[in-house]
């Protein structure tokens, strides 16, 4: 059995040479990094999205980060919780269907909208509680790229109300409260999470976290595949 992805590979071989080619670039002028070996395709995903190496540095893993996200998408059906369309818009269905993941935002629904303006809070914290109280951030890949607010919400969830997600990628990208949000999120110890210090940040990124995150857990599924083959004498 063949150990090489084909829903999470670029689709054509000429796309397939040019990701390759990008990936050995960002490699060798990368240079040394801290990264563990199932971090590091993480962070370069992330650097090819955006010709930035100062992502190599810049983004923290919870210890358990990689292993939890692998996880979710290995159980099948986890979804994915957004802070704005764009994240889902980024998404590629093809990638996500192959684990029954859905994508999930709730940033322009009427009703967040008329929660917000009522209690004087962001349409971005109000999204957050529609998802909490769909019961969608139980087990949830939640991906966060452009609203700090919403990172701050996600971690009063967690901290309060028990919210327990898969993985939490919170990348938002800003001048107000965006680093702040950040930190706060890496002080949380009962969640999983991936983080970019500081003000850079965006769903590009967080979109880039995720395929390097599917492209893990497809390799690792036909890992344990062709072991299952293998033990069989198949």
């Amino acid at each position: 059995m063949s150990t090489v992805n084909t829903v999470t590979e670029q689709l054509t071989r000429a796309g397939q040479a040019i990701e390759h080619d990008s990936f050995a670039i960002i490699d060798a002028e990368a240079g040394p990094h801290a990264y563990t070996a199932q971090q590091w395709p993480i962070v370069r995903r992330m650097i090819h999205a955006n010709a930035d190496f100062e992502f190599n540095g810049l983004t923290d893993f919870h210890p358990q980060a990689v292993e939890a996200g692998i996880a979710a998408m290995l159980r099948g059906g986890a979804p994915v919780v957004a802070d704005v369309e764009m994240i889902c818009s980024g998404l590629s269905q093809p990638r996500l269907a192959h684990f029954g993941m859905r994508t999930h935002q709730f940033i322009s629904d009427a009703d967040v909208i008329a929660r917000a303006q009522a209690e004087d809070t962001t349409r971005a914290v109000q999204a957050m509680r529609k998802a909490h109280r769909q019961g969608l951030l139980q087990g949830a890949v939640v991906g966060i790229g452009n609203a700090p607010t919403a990172l701050i919400e996600l971690v009063r969830l967690i901290r309060e109300e028990g919210v327990r997600p898969a993985l939490v990628v919170g990348m938002p990208v800003g001048f107000v409260s965006a680093a702040e949000s950040k930190d706060l999120m890496a002080e949380v110890a009962e969640v999983p999470w991936i983080v970019i210090r500081g003000r850079k940040g965006g769903s590009t990124l967080v979109v880039a976290a995720l395929h390097a995150l599917l492209a893990l857990a497809e390799a690792r599924q036909k890992q344990a595949a062709s072991q299952a083959q293998g033990a069989t004498g198949g």
